[in-house]
């Protein structure tokens, strides 16, 4: 017969379940956002090596259409200081919940421990 947890224990494994869901989900738009950057900073490189005279062109609903250098090439650097704003916050955010996740780690092999103790205890009593 399988024994039930206590309700404590449960609730605080369900909370671990749902923060390390939390945690790979930002794993994962991390890893998404620092691609858009390294992606931004090759485009941003190869139109400031292109030159000034260079023609620029943009892709807009698959079509290839000339667009100004230099409109382009702050469109991009903004693009890239929001991009390196929100790898900021996930950072944040990721750190956050690594702290989150080692206390309540910590609070459930506390909480098991105990649980061992006391079945131990009531074996050696019987």
């Amino acid at each position: 017969m399988a024994q039930r947890l206590p309700p404590e224990l449960e609730n605080k494994l369900v909370r671990l379940q749902t923060l390390q869901a939390q945690y790979n989900k930002i794993l994962q738009e991390r890893a998404t956002v620092e691609s858009e950057i390294a992606e931004t900073q090759r485009a941003i490189k190869l139109i400031e090596e292109a030159g000034e005279n260079a023609p620029v062109y943009r892709m807009e609903a698959n079509v290839m259409v000339r667009v100004d250098r230099a409109k382009l090439l702050q469109e991009l650097k903004d693009r890239l200081e929001i991009l390196e704003l929100r790898l900021q916050r996930l950072k944040k955010q990721e750190e956050e919940i690594r702290k989150q996740l080692d206390t309540l780690a910590k609070e459930i092999r506390e909480l098991q421990t105990k649980l061992a103790l006391g079945k131990q205890a009531g074996a050696g009593a019987s």
